[in-house]
């Protein structure tokens, strides 16, 4: 296509593509005749025909302005997740590819371990991180105070029903129910199937005689880890085993 030209960033997942200044479409039609049309004389006695339409005139380009797009395909590498080690080296957060390139190229992060693979920036390129640590020590909420979800307490309690072990149709319980007072907090929410949920229904733990398998405490911060990033790269495994 005429005006239009296609570069190749050096990347198979990226194009650029620059388009025309403004104002480069097609130049309009003229109608016939030096632009004045003409009526066709009839002879005389002939009756007059049907009038041909005239036809329409081709639309010219939009006018646009001069501007470079950039396009990328989402990334081929195993994860585009990034474990980030707090100035202590301990695990305390996962954050995305770009996050981590942000906090690399501003120097407040150094690389721990690179992954596979390449990023690609205009006039530079370096290798894909996989483990970032804080120069400047970050502080970490405690663990009480760490927002309670669903997929956290899954994780907690290894996504297992605390009162006969099952691992399907998980749901939350309240070890105290909330009609006798029972609070919405970690020390007492477990995972819990849903037929051991109906079984235990609003009574208390000795009066259905279920007491959860584990006591029910705040979660580590690598679970949080394991809940926002669910596929656990294999480089990982050392430094989460380590902290829990």
């Amino acid at each position: 296509m005429a005006g239009v030209r296609v570069l190749h960033t050096g990347e198979p997942s990226a194009t650029v593509v620059t388009l025309p200044p403004r104002g480069a479409g097609s130049p309009p039609v003229q109608p016939r005749g030096g632009g004045h049309a003409t009526a066709r004389q009839r002879r005389p006695g002939t009756k007059a025909g049907p009038a041909k339409a005239a036809a329409p005139a081709k639309a010219a380009a939009p006018a646009t302005t001069a501007e470079t797009v950039v396009s990328a395909a989402p990334a081929t590498a195993p994860s585009s997740h990034v474990l980030v080690l707090n100035a202590t080296y301990e695990p305390i957060h996962v954050c995305g590819i770009k996050r981590a390139a942000v906090l690399l190229l501003k120097e407040k992060a150094e690389v721990i371990e690179n992954g596979e693979g390449e990023l690609h920036a205009e006039h530079t390129a370096m290798p894909r991180p996989a483990i970032i640590r804080l120069r400047t020590y970050a502080p970490v909420p405690r663990r009480s105070r760490r927002r309670l979800t669903r997929r956290a307490v899954f994780a907690r309690d290894d996504w297992t029903c605390q009162y006969c072990g099952d691992h399907r149709d998980l749901t939350v319980d309240h070890v105290i129910p909330r009609s006798k007072g029972g609070s919405s907090e970690w020390e007492n929410i477990v995972a819990c199937c849903s037929s051991c949920n109906r079984r235990k229904a609003d009574r208390l733990p000795h009066q259905a005689r279920m007491f959860p398998r584990t006591t029910p405490r705040p979660p580590h911060p690598s679970v949080f880890i394991q809940v926002a990033c669910p596929r656990i790269p294999p480089s990982w495994d050392a430094w989460l085993q380590s902290a829990a």
